[in-house]
């Protein structure tokens, strides 16, 4: 099997019954597999619920480690509406032509960096940095913020054998406190001062709303935009040919990142709590349990996607739901895929091949199920074009 490869743990199972099951620190999760049924129920809000108890509808399950809503991702409609026009049009920034030409100085920046390196770690040498550095772009704050950020290492809610470390977690909720104090004394243009300036439905938001927003966008696409850059790193080590079609062919860059995110999933599931008794693949689902929508399984759900577990770079119909589905899609996909995108075209320009020298795969434990999620680590030589 290549390095780079991610099998699908979930195939026999969802061809079977279309659920799984897990357990979650006591609080059990029927996970939704097949792509049909999970749309189904990320539309059906009123059954299957975002708004619950802070941290639930996350797995692993956070309610021990934070009590704040993070906005708009743990609020249902119609409340959800209000926080998300508030929002949407800061976290599509991305699309701006100077803010795509800072990313993309910031991006070809760090390839010229790890191409004079002898080896690299990608996971932090690389990918934490990049993606430490792209956000201070999307907080409109200084460049060097981003020194803090990468200190905190890859995840802000673990530590090293811990799936969720409430210690470190406060390292974040209390830095973002300390800014959030900075940007009422003295306002600027950065997120934390929109978000303090701004109103929902003729109210100010609270302290507390504004930390939720700024907690789900340091902790919302800090693993993800990593996984999908180490992943991407290690797929293009063993498939060189890639980059050079993608420089022959820069406009299946778009396809690309879409087909590279589908087969990613570096997000594999998102939960949602059940408001009343009902059934999900003709199995009975109890009031107050959880159900995860599997986005991981949806995606290589061969019911929709031809080879579903091969990377075509050019894929023509890709329904994916990488990003979420329905009203709570991510809120940061914008930059997610613009990253991506820049990350791409610069590594065909500029990388001829890539070495891999050593790593440690990442495997999440999921009940029944055991799934390669990335790299803890991924060392490798780049060789410029």
């Amino acid at each position: 099997m290549e390095k780079s490869e991610l099998p699908d743990p979930f195939k026999e199972v969802r061809e079977l019954k279309g659920y799984g099951e897990m357990d979650d620190q006591n609080d059990p999760v029927t996970m939704i597999l097949g792509l049909k049924n999970l749309r189904k129920c990320a539309h059906n809000w009123k059954t299957f619920q975002s708004g619950a108890e802070p941290g639930r509808i996350v797995i692993p399950s956070e309610v021990n480690i934070r009590d704040t809503r993070q906005i708009p991702f743990e609020v249902d409609p119609p409340e959800h509406k209000d926080f998300r026009a508030l929002v949407d049009p800061w976290f599509k920034r991305p699309l701006e032509e100077a803010y795509k030409a800072t990313l993309t100085q910031q991006i070809n920046d760090i390839v010229d960096e790890v191409l004079a390196q002898d080896t690299v770690e990608v996971v932090s040498e690389f990918a934490l940095r990049l993606q430490s550095r792209a956000l201070t772009l999307l907080l409109n704050i200084p460049y060097e913020e981003s020194e803090t950020w990468i200190s905190w290492g890859t995840h802000v809610f673990r530590s090293e054998g811990e799936a969720l470390d409430g210690d470190k977690a406060n390292i974040l909720y209390d830095y973002i406190d300390e800014k959030i104090t900075e940007a009422i004394e003295k306002p600027g243009d950065d997120l934390y001062s929109m978000l303090l300036a701004a109103q929902v439905n003729g109210k100010k938001l609270t302290r507390e709303e504004v930390k939720g927003v700024m907690i789900l966008t340091f902790a919302g696409g800090r693993d993800t935009v990593i996984n999908t850059i180490t992943n991407s790193v290690a797929y293009f080590a063993e498939h060189p040919e890639s980059l050079d079609r993608l420089l022959a062919e820069p406009e299946i860059t778009t396809k690309a990142v879409e087909e590279l995110i589908r087969y990613f999933s570096p997000l594999t599931q998102m939960g949602r709590v059940v408001t009343e008794d009902t059934e999900v693949c003709e199995h009975a689902i109890k009031e107050d349990t959880r159900i995860s929508l599997c986005w991981a399984s949806a995606n290589r759900d061969e019911k929709v996607f031809e080879n579903p577990n091969d990377i075509v770079l050019d894929r023509k119909v890709n329904p994916h739901v990488a990003f979420g589905f329905s009203h709570h899609n991510c809120l940061g996909a914008t930059h997610a895929r613009q990253i991506t995108n820049i990350l791409l075209t610069t590594l065909a320009k500029k990388v001829k091949s890539i070495d891999i020298i050593d790593y440690n795969e990442n495997i999440e434990e999921l009940g029944e199920f055991k799934r390669k999620v990335g790299f803890n680590n991924l060392t490798v030589k780049f060789h410029k074009r």
